[in-house]
């Protein structure tokens, strides 16, 4: 009898837990992103490095091989390209720059502004996360996400 006992509690207490550990693993984690001020100094990163430039010419040129291999009509090309806004991709340039400091981000911006070869090799393009980021944002373009 008081096996029964303690096994009925086993069991009682066990399905308690259980969905505790169930909802841990569904939990959702955010993202890193910068604070405000960091913010305004990696929209100036940006800016110096001509990064939005390079967002655009990228989605132009991945929604002219798009039209070509699908045939669209001009209209269907000129509506697509106007759903280009570089608001859409900010955040994950935003993410990848979450785990830097203002003083590393200043000294970045100085060497952005003052070096014309460092803004066109920067590490907005060298970086494989985000250049992954972009190919997907330009797809989704392409595929009408943003109209």
């Amino acid at each position: 009898m008081k096996k029964l006992k303690t096994q009925t509690l086993l069991v009682l207490v066990l399905c308690l837990f259980i969905p505790l550990i169930g909802s841990a693993q569904t939990s959702t984690k955010t993202v890193p992103m910068p604070s405000q001020q960091n913010k305004i100094i990696i929209d100036k990163i940006v800016e110096a490095a001509h990064y939005k430039n390079y967002v655009t010419d990228f989605c132009l040129a991945t929604i002219s091989e798009a039209a070509l291999k699908e045939k669209w009509n001009d209209q269907k090309t000129i509506e697509i390209t106007e759903s280009i806004n570089y608001k859409n991709f900010r955040d994950a340039v935003y993410n990848m720059f979450a785990f830097y400091n203002e003083i590393e981000l200043e000294t970045l911006l100085k060497t952005y502004q003052k070096d014309t070869v460092y803004q066109t090799t920067n590490v907005m393009v060298t970086n494989d996360a985000l250049g992954y980021n972009l190919e997907i944002f330009a797809n989704d373009i392409v595929r009408g996400r943003y109209k």
